[in-house]
């Protein structure tokens, strides 16, 4: 997107920072920028790093690089905010007075919980200094339009990337709201708790809202989404001699079971000719075991399960390349990984309960890792008719 804005301004002025995921870290190893194979150098627009789906602290520098960058641009000029999938914690700034630990803490609760992304985005927004329009309200009176790529369903522009700088309709009683969906607002560390029991009572001023006068030099477009994906694909897919078959309503809830709806569906299409079958959305994943993995991976364990000697194979994945904290982006599985498994001794039920998916598909060899891809509009699913049935 960056590379995009440079190309297109030509010999215009521009100046601004970008947030990828990766650089220097003392724990993990170097990962690549981020804007995807061929994308041009940027010359430009300046490169910060940052962590998903955990912030850390290089998402906190980030955070302090974008702000200080604000400073060293002329008054009056317009603002470009480009925002993707992982905005929220790659851009971080907590709100005062707590710290980067406890973003972390509910970020992990939360994801390991099983909230789905606008529940998760309504509670980063009201413990941010820059989200939920915050960056907006920091940038002064300026003019912003916000172009997002969304991977969230519904494409509502306030919760990709928790919405830095578009209004926010949500509340502090919102976010408390989710944390009483989960049984978290004893769990999350004592200062969280605080900030939003204290904003939910009026003592703190709430994120930018809609009728405030700064939101009319807003305005947003969503440039991309998850639909625009599962159309390239029936095109491809018709391309190669496929009958593409769209799911018009996107796949969300636990991965698991979201899965097995899926299979049950792909058992109702027809035994014979090749079709290809495509879905999308963002199923959630509840962390009960010590295992590692990521809910594609879960959808993939549990969709093998209904697919055991069909002549099917499939393949949900991330869009950015990332499924997790793993590296992959995903998983394949036919009709026949079932009776590979137990081969090996392995089991779809014991994977599932551990969450250790990543391992499964790891003795299978049926990880997709493409590494990241430079975007980010949720999840595809993918299933081909390959042969006929029994």
């Amino acid at each position: 997107m960056a590379a995009g804005v440079e190309a297109a301004r030509g010999t215009g002025q521009l100046a601004g920072r970008v947030i990828v995921p990766g650089g220097p870290h003392p724990d993990l190893p170097p990962r690549s920028g981020g804007r995807g194979e061929g994308s041009p150098p940027l010359e430009r627009i300046r490169i910060s790093y940052g962590s998903h789906p955990v912030p850390d602290e290089r998402s906190l520098q980030a955070g302090v690089e974008l702000l200080d960058s604000l400073e060293h641009i002329p008054p009056g000029w317009p603002l470009l905010c480009l925002i993707s999938g992982g905005a929220s914690s790659l851009l971080v700034q907590p709100r005062s007075p707590l710290h980067l630990a406890d973003k972390m803490a509910v970020t992990r609760l939360l994801l390991a919980c099983g909230a789905e992304i606008a529940e998760l985005n309504t509670v980063r927004k009201h413990l941010s200094a820059v989200k939920g329009g915050g960056l907006a309200q920091r940038a002064g009176e300026r003019d912003i339009l916000t172009l997002a790529l969304s991977d969230v369903v519904g494409d509502d522009p306030s919760l990709i990337g928790s919405g830095p700088a578009v209004p926010d309709p949500s509340t502090f009683a919102k976010a408390l709201s989710v944390l009483d969906r989960y049984q978290l607002r004893e769990r999350v560390p004592v200062p969280v708790r605080a900030l939003l029991e204290r904003g939910a009572g009026g003592a703190i001023a709430e994120t930018l809202k809609p009728d405030a006068a700064l939101a009319d030099r807003l305005a947003s477009a969503v440039i991309g989404n998850n639909r625009m994906a599962l159309d390239a694909a029936a095109v491809a897919a018709a391309r190669l001699g496929y009958l593409p078959i769209v799911d018009p309503e996107p796949l969300v809830g636990d991965s698991a079971a979201a899965a097995r709806r899926w299979g049950a569906y792909l058992a109702s299409l027809p035994r014979q000719g090749r079709w290809c079958a495509i879905a999308g959305g963002e199923t959630t994943v509840v962390v009960r075991g010590g295992g590692r993995g990521g809910r594609n991976q879960e959808f993939a364990v549990a969709l093998g399960e209904g697919l055991a000697g069909e002549p099917i194979a499939a393949l949900s994945a991330g869009t950015d390349g990332i499924d997790g904290p793993t590296d992959a982006a995903g998983a394949f599985v036919d009709g026949d990984s079932a009776a590979r498994a137990a081969a090996l001794g392995l089991s779809a039920a014991a994977a599932l309960v551990a969450n250790d998916s990543y391992a499964y598909f790891e003795s299978l060899d049926d990880l997709l890792r493409c590494g990241p891809t430079g975007t980010n509009v949720m999840d595809i699913k993918l299933a081909v008719r390959v042969g006929s049935s029994a």
